[in-house]
């Protein structure tokens, strides 16, 4: 197998899970109009897959996104489409975007809105999981540009240092990770 994936695998036209505050569906719409102007709030999540030594595994997000190109994130980031539960969409996204899959634990769901440069913005109902992987990285081009593991100091330092380095839902779901569920990651 190639150490590297190149297809296609997000589309402007997916139909996304439009969500209330409480997370209950209440329609569709395409990815696009989901990221236009302030946003439409929608369902997404975040991955967090940590190595044998609690280091994260951080993407570079592709030069080819609309939001927030080129920024350091989390290991996985995206939303469930339209008749996907969101198991099959961690799995899926997880699988697309590194070619691996491992087993995943919940943490917490945040509601959060953050605009990006008049180009759009991200209005999600987010939930938050992590994971722990030790075998080869195969990553799609087409989404990530770059990829490293962080250990947790020096990323904390970093953050601080160059936060516009880092995308924003990533920047609020360390800190809540490193606060109130390290001990999770360190059981994994």
């Amino acid at each position: 197998m190639s150490a590297e994936n190149n297809r296609t695998v997000s589309f402007e036209d997916e139909p996304l899970i439009l969500v209330n505050a409480a997370d209950e569906v209440v329609g569709y719409k395409s990815k696009l109009e989901c990221h236009r102007g302030s946003g439409i709030l929608h369902r997404a999540f975040s991955i967090f897959i940590f190595n044998d030594r609690k280091q994260l595994l951080l993407q570079r997000r592709s030069e080819q996104k609309q939001l927030w190109p080129l920024y350091w994130s989390n290991s996985v980031c995206s939303h469930p489409r339209k008749g996907e539960t969101m198991d099959i969409a961690i799995r899926r996204r997880l699988q697309e975007e590194l070619g691996f899959w491992v087993p995943l634990q919940f943490l917490y769901k945040f509601q959060y809105q953050a605009g990006f440069n008049q180009k759009g913005s991200e209005n999600e109902v987010c939930s938050v999981y992590i994971g722990k992987y030790t075998g080869p990285i195969r990553p799609n081009r087409t989404e990530i540009a770059g990829w490293k593991f962080g250990d947790g100091d020096v990323l904390e330092k970093d953050i601080t240092e160059h936060p516009n380095a880092y995308t924003p839902w990533f920047r609020m779901e360390w800190e809540r990770i490193r606060k109130e569920f390290w001990k999770e990651v360190e059981t994994l």
